[in-house]
């Protein structure tokens, strides 16, 4: 096996555990580390697909007896059927556009100069949610996400919908969403956290089934080890940025992840407009 190639699976399975949950964009940030490193061919892609399952893992790993006790008692606690209801109803507004504009955004606004582009519009989104947690009275007296109800599962929902334009941020999408629509900041976090085991499980079923039933071979066979390493990787870093994460939006705001992303977003429009990084179309 190729050891450029294994340093490349390395940095991405990185890459995507630590940007998965921030308000950063994983998708973003993989198509700008992938066309840096040469590696966003289609089995680069297909390879981005799959280190995401590590890092839903993750999460999966540091909820386990949330998610086993919600499992166990589905049946007769009205809170557990009422915390399922409301993951669902949230996942049904993006996956839904996804499937009927996946093809669309893919062809279009999968490249740099447009998710660096959204990289600086989703920072000043930031900046206004932040200036609304301020002011008092724009947020709930809520602590837990067993208070959200079916409606505030909708709206934040909705809002996940801005995450399928690459560059956005799920997890940026879903909290400051959630957010602007009055809910705390950590109750909005955490919501997320569940929000992207069906989404980004979902996706990347889907996205599996489509490479297996496509005519053209990938060809994963002496690609295994990459695999490996990158998922390894993604899991690894994903649960200590959940861990970090978690303990991060109990004291502070993400005011500082606005201007990264300006800066970030800055840079790669800089860069691509005086040729100083041939990025690709």
């Amino acid at each position: 096996m190729d050891p450029l190639l294994l340093f490349k699976a390395l940095i991405l399975g990185i890459v995507e555990g630590l940007t998965e949950f921030l308000p950063i964009s994983s998708t973003g940030h993989l198509i700008l580390v992938g066309d840096l490193l040469n590696f966003n061919d289609d089995r680069g892609k297909a390879f981005e697909i799959i280190i995401q399952f590590g890092a839903i893992l993750a999460v999966c790993w540091e909820y386990r007896q949330r998610l086993l006790k919600v499992t166990n008692t589905l049946l007769h606690s009205k809170q557990s059927q009422r915390f399922v209801l409301n993951v669902c109803i949230a996942c049904v507004p993006a996956m839904s556009l996804g499937l009927i504009f996946g093809k669309y955004i893919k062809a279009n606004l999968f490249s740099p100069v447009p998710v660096a582009s959204a990289f600086i519009v989703g920072a000043f989104i930031i900046f206004w949610a932040e200036y609304r947690q301020t002011k008092s009275s724009n947020v709930r007296k809520i602590d837990s996400v067993d208070q959200l109800t079916p409606i505030d599962a909708l709206k934040v929902g909705m809002a996940q919908c801005a995450a399928l334009i690459p560059g956005t941020s799920r997890s940026g999408a879903t909290i400051i969403g959630g957010m602007l629509f009055g809910l705390p900041r950590a109750v909005a976090t955490e919501f997320s956290f569940f929000l992207a085991i069906p989404v980004i499980g979902g996706a990347t079923a889907y996205e599996l089934l489509k490479i297996a039933n496509s005519s053209n071979s990938i060809g994963f066979g002496d690609f295994a080890p990459a695999l490996l390493i990158g998922f390894l990787a993604a899991f690894i870093s994903a649960f200590i940025c959940v861990r970090w994460l978690i303990h991060y939006v109990a004291h502070h705001n993400f005011v500082p992840f606005a201007w990264y992303r300006i800066i970030f977003g800055a840079i790669v429009l800089f860069t691509s407009y005086t040729g100083l990084v041939a990025w690709s179309n």
